[in-house]
């Protein structure tokens, strides 16, 4: 496919780079589809309310959380290395920490006796913590089920943002073909960006064709 004179392979598509490669925080909490947002930012105003974002590797937990972050200007973000020195814990409310699994019993008990929202991603489910700690909790599973028309919306935004001139995308991905990743890597969507780069990539090349094959 074609799209007028280029200059390289993304120019033929009408893109400045591949659009499912890895995104800056920036970038992904301004591409974030977060259906819930104004739901979740209204709970949020309440003083002993915990949000937490359960689920593995891949499914959303940071892009929600870099998404709200985004939407309170007055929060603090905050990440959990795996290995390394481990950050200190503000008091400014709401606080959102990410890889919460990670921060070790200290740190747990000392964000659970301060005041005001917090907002975590974990791997593990900490809502009997939060619960013993006073906390009125809300969790969202991650790993839940994925609508087609979600996945598509979310990277359909990426190939807008990465659009090399303004006019019609040459390519999109559509309903089906969302459906098809969907039974294949379920509601892991970096599993599904990295299995989409790739075929981009490939395609680009003259290796393999859009769509691809699942």
């Amino acid at each position: 496919m074609q799209v007028g004179h280029a200059k390289s392979p993304f120019q033929a598509w009408n893109l400045r780079r591949n659009p499912f490669g890895e995104l800056t925080f920036g970038e992904r909490a301004e591409l974030a589809v977060v259906e819930e947002l104004a739901h979740w930012l209204e709970i949020l105003r309440r003083p002993r309310t915990a949000l937490q974002f359960v689920g593995d590797c891949g499914h959303g937990k940071t892009t929600h959380l870099l998404a709200l972050h985004r939407s309170l200007g007055n929060s603090v973000y905050v990440y959990y290395p795996e290995t390394g020195p481990r950050p200190k814990l503000p008091t400014v409310r709401p606080l959102l920490i990410d890889e919460a699994q990670r921060m070790g019993h200290w740190n747990r008990w000392r964000l659970m006796r301060g005041k005001g929202p917090i907002v975590v991603a974990t791997h593990i489910d900490l809502a009997r913590q939060l619960r013993k700690f006073g906390f009125e909790t809300v969790s969202v599973d991650m790993n839940a089920p994925m609508h087609a028309e979600t996945l598509s919306r979310i990277l359909n935004r990426r190939i807008e943002a990465s659009r090399w001139m303004n006019r019609d995308p040459s390519f999109e991905v559509d309903i089906l073909l969302a459906e098809g990743l969907l039974a294949k890597f379920h509601s892991n969507v970096r599993a599904i960006e990295g299995f989409l780069y790739e075929s981009l990539q490939a395609t680009l090349t003259g290796r393999a064709s859009w769509p691809p094959v699942i």
